[in-house]
């Protein structure tokens, strides 16, 4: 639950920091992000989704340390979140 509860703080995080958008804008960054960070590299990262945002020392750190974490996961688990989250950012019921 502890990485869930950091995973939904960078999401509303990165939401706030990176200003008003249009709704389909904001789902395909956040596609992009959290599908990034689940499979992608750190690098990827930050030179994709992140690349045209200041991401200062410590928002940094805090990721690195997260995408860790979301490495450690069984890849079953990652395919199941990446699942949640196309559920989610498409409107799914997943009914």
């Amino acid at each position: 639950m502890k990485g869930n509860g950091a995973l939904l703080l960078v999401v509303l995080t990165l939401f706030c920091v990176c200003g008003p958008a249009t709704a389909e804008d904001d789902n395909e960054f956040f596609m992009e992000f959290l599908q990034t960070l689940l499979v992608g590299t750190t690098d990827e990262l930050f030179e994709g989704p992140l690349g045209k945002y200041d991401v200062n020392e410590g928002a940094r750190a805090a990721l690195t340390e997260l995408k860790s974490c979301l490495d450690g996961l069984q890849p079953v688990h990652k395919e199941d979140l990446l699942k949640l989250l196309m559920q989610v950012l498409g409107g799914e019921d997943g009914s």
